[in-house]
């Protein structure tokens, strides 16, 4: 099977070879000259191939992984799925090989203790390094060891599924990658799929010319197949064979002034900064009665809600009890990363949101030094059961909730994809989209398409997705 990154968000960056989901907010700031590129990027090469044209060093590493994909057990980009189910016949961890595959010489694998505090550094520094960057070289991401600790260590995780690669003798970490586990329900057949999700695919700058981003893909893949697992979900910011989905990123600024200062929003024609001020200003105080943080005592009464709640979408996460405590409290000792909150009425737990957070450093600016960044996660209501109106106005209340709790955490934008309903609220509750589109895929496994919350012309639409499943 495949496993990049979480296989969740299998986020290929054209130039370089790693993964990410959240690389199209940092391209947000001076890529739209590229928007509506990306889609057709394949084609494009192919064609300039069909004339004689001589590839860039670029477009040559980018017709390299295409074909690489072309090996994988994954659907053509032309072909019509009429029956669902893997791709590969089913295989057992027997028929796996038991040892690493071969690196070059220079190099060996190494399996990241993320208890190890010295070894989380190497991942950190790794990540801020070589991981995602803008063009400009203006923002990074920056990465909490919470993080890593709250991304990676799911119930289920497994040390052998966080997989290093270093330079023999020196010892200096230069790639990375990980999985998680996860599993997928198909609610238009009722397939229920146990996969992982690949994250932090991270290559040296000046490796990847050395290939090394297929031979980790092909070695998580070899570490999740010995546990008899045999699918994947992952997304992509290129077009890869063949997508089951596309979504939309979405950006609400919170504190457009400090955005417009580092360069990551623009001045609009016709406006002032004033007016941009105040056309993004919230209240200083939540308005739904009965909102308050989650406690692990509510995770009984969430899980059931969001249980039904999920039913209204086609691609969904099944998660159990520990699993739904571990990504949305962050267990039993809670977590700086997500922020959860409920809406208790008469005892009854009727709505819940959730968002994590990971910020960006800045990079040579005289004033600021980071960038407080939200990410939208899973949320549930039961107005869902009420008329279409009613339940549009919840969400929006309920989303103009988050972002005012998200301003105590610093936040400075918030984003949203096009999954879920979040499509209901985007307009109303001032999100603007971005330049990123995101692409799913499955791995090893034939599903009909799903529709992502966008329109014929990639744009955000009215009426919801079939995506129900959030990725880190």
């Amino acid at each position: 099977m495949l496993t990049t990154t979480t296989l969740t968000k299998f986020h290929f960056q054209v130039q370089d070879c790693h993964c990410k989901t959240h690389q199209n907010t940092l391209k947000k700031k001076k890529t739209r000259r590229m928007a509506g590129k990306q889609p057709k990027l394949i084609e494009d090469l192919l064609k300039l191939l069909s004339m004689g044209e001589a590839l860039t060093e670029t477009q040559q590493k980018t017709m390299n992984d295409y074909k690489f994909w072309k090996t994988q057990p994954v659907p053509a980009l032309d072909e019509v799925v009429s029956e669902e189910g893997p791709i590969d016949a089913q295989k057992t961890p027997e028929d796996v090989p038991a040892t690493p595959l071969p690196l070059l010489s220079e190099f060996e694998w190494l399996t990241i203790d993320i208890e190890a505090k010295s070894q989380l550094d190497e991942v950190y520094h790794l990540l801020y390094e070589h991981y995602v960057e803008d063009q400009d070289a203006t923002f990074r991401f920056k990465y909490l060891h919470e993080f890593f600790k709250w991304a990676l260590k799911a119930p289920g995780w497994r040390q052998d599924w966080h997989v290093g690669v270093r330079v023999k003798g020196l010892g200096k970490l230069v790639a990375f990658i990980a999985a998680v586990p996860v599993t997928l329900q198909l609610n238009t057949s009722g397939h229920v799929i146990p996969l992982v999700e690949i994250n932090f695919l991270c290559i040296h700058k000046k490796l990847r010319s050395k290939r090394l981003a297929p031979v980790l893909i092909k070695e998580i893949t070899r570490r999740v197949n010995r546990q008899n697992i045999w699918q994947a979900l992952y997304t992509a910011g290129i077009v890869l064979p063949s997508p089951l989905s596309t979504c939309r990123y979405t950006h609400r600024p919170l504190n457009w002034l400090k955005l417009h200062d580092v360069g990551f929003s623009h001045l609009p024609p016709n406006e002032t900064k004033a007016s941009m001020v105040a056309h993004y200003t919230l209240p200083n105080a939540t308005k739904l009665p009965g909102l308050r943080p989650m406690e692990m005592a509510d995770i009984d009464a969430v899980f059931d809600l969001l249980n039904e709640y999920q039913k209204k979408f086609e691609l969904v996460q099944v998660f159990n009890k520990d699993e739904l405590a571990h990504w949305i409290v962050g267990g039993e000792k809670g977590s700086n990363v997500i922020k959860a909150y409920v809406v208790e009425k008469d005892g009854k737990i009727t709505d819940f949101f959730s968002y994590y957070l990971l910020p960006f450093t800045v990079l040579n600016h005289p004033t600021h030094s980071e960038l407080g960044i939200a990410y939208l996660f899973y949320y549930a209501t039961d107005s869902y059961k009420q008329d279409a109106a009613v339940y549009k106005k919840r969400l929006n209340a309920l989303v103009n909730d988050a972002l005012i709790t998200s301003k105590e955490f610093g936040v400075d934008v918030f984003n949203a994809l096009t999954c879920q309903d979040n499509t209901l609220f985007i307009k109303d509750a001032k999100f603007g989209s971005g330049d990123g589109l995101l692409n799913y895929y499955l791995f090893n496994y034939r599903a009909k398409a799903i529709d992502g919350g966008i329109d014929d012309k990639k744009q955000a639409g009215e009426n919801g997705s079939g995506v129900g499943v959030v990725l880190v």
